[in-house]
């Protein structure tokens, strides 16, 4: 197939451009390489699909409208993988109209580009953040999401409610992703296991917030890529069951379907920390600080509605997945 995919100099979306194109898909992969952090690390990562047969690229951020408009028009993609956002709950807190630019103009001109351009499926990336407030775990798609606690949250929970239109509408087939803490090789440097990983090997303190109290359903990237690509290849559909005296949020009686994205077991940030540390044989100084704003204590994800549905499997022990990281970092940057 051809299919457009954003944020391919980003961390997701360069390793679903990857696997993409070893099936065979031609990929119109789409950046504007900002420098919310290393622009070298994307430039690598760009790298590494350039030399690939099918893969294209456009330098363009989705606020463009006029030049995303041009790009679908001149390729007619027949499907749309967005993985294009500002990221990043701390960042919301002090550069809040990032997020109202890249994740709602930017989605928005998406949403229009794949309606004029009759793509057959849109998938998008959501965020575990969207429970905010919620408590009761698993979190699961069939729960009500109207408590975030960050404007990135909220901006990726106007995104679901904006894609719905869309399907109801356009009939436009859309997909929400809500993605749980992704990580491994090529990750980002705001993420924690990257920023833990370079404080411990030079020899200075990691920030352990909530006391490291916290738990996460930490998920390796290749077992979020499968379930990325199986999900495009399974188009949303209408639930016919659906009613409107008892709405189910994840579905709809338009072509419309959310999904949680992660490894369903949560792992406490102490155990997270002492499985890195036995991969780079340094124990850490921890400095041990309250939770942050913005921060929620725990992520555990229900994935069995993308189990049944797309055959989603993740397997990935975080005691492989943080090996191979490591391993990644240390040639990476060549220590």
């Amino acid at each position: 197939m051809k299919i457009l995919v954003t944020g391919t100099a980003g961390f997701i979306g360069s390793h679903v451009a990857q696997l993409l194109l070893a099936r065979g898909d031609e990929v119109i992969g789409v950046d504007n390489v900002n420098d919310y952090y290393d622009v070298n690390l994307k430039e690598a990562r760009l790298a590494r699909l350039k030399v690939i047969p099918g893969f294209s690229e456009a330098r363009i951020g989705l606020e463009d409208r006029d030049s995303l408009a041009k790009l679908f028009a001149q390729h007619k993609p027949q499907r749309v993988i967005n993985l294009a956002a500002q990221a990043g709950v701390r960042y919301s807190l002090t550069n809040p109209h990032a997020y109202i630019d890249a994740n709602l103009v930017g989605f928005c001109n998406i949403l229009e580009a794949c309606r004029h351009n009759e793509v057959e499926h849109l998938v998008y990336a959501s965020s575990s953040s969207v429970y905010g407030a919620n408590t009761s775990m698993p979190f699961s798609v069939h729960d009500n999401v109207d408590h975030p606690v960050s404007l990135y949250a909220a901006s990726k929970k106007a995104n679901e409610l904006m894609a719905h239109t869309y399907s109801h509408l356009f009939r436009l087939p859309t997909t929400g992703l809500r993605f749980f803490t992704v990580y491994g090789p090529w990750g980002r440097p705001d993420m924690a296991l990257f920023m833990f990983t370079k404080n411990i090997l030079a020899g200075k303190p990691i920030d352990v917030f909530n006391f490291g109290q916290h738990k996460r359903d930490f998920t390796y990237i290749d077992d979020i890529v499968e379930g990325v690509v199986r999900t495009l290849d399974h188009v949303a559909t209408a639930n016919p069951g659906w009613v409107g005296d008892r709405p189910d949020p994840a579905t709809s009686n338009a072509p419309y379907r959310l999904y949680n994205i992660g490894n369903n077991q949560p792992v406490e940030l102490l155990r997270f920390i002492e499985v890195l540390e036995g991969c780079l044989g340094i124990s850490a100084e921890k400095n041990f600080l309250p939770i942050q704003l913005g921060d929620v204590p725990a992520t555990y994800a229900d994935v069995d509605a993308l189990m049944q549905d797309v055959g989603y499997a993740p397997k990935t022990p975080i005691e492989t997945g943080i090996a191979r990281f490591v391993e990644w970092y240390k040639n990476y940057y060549r220590q």
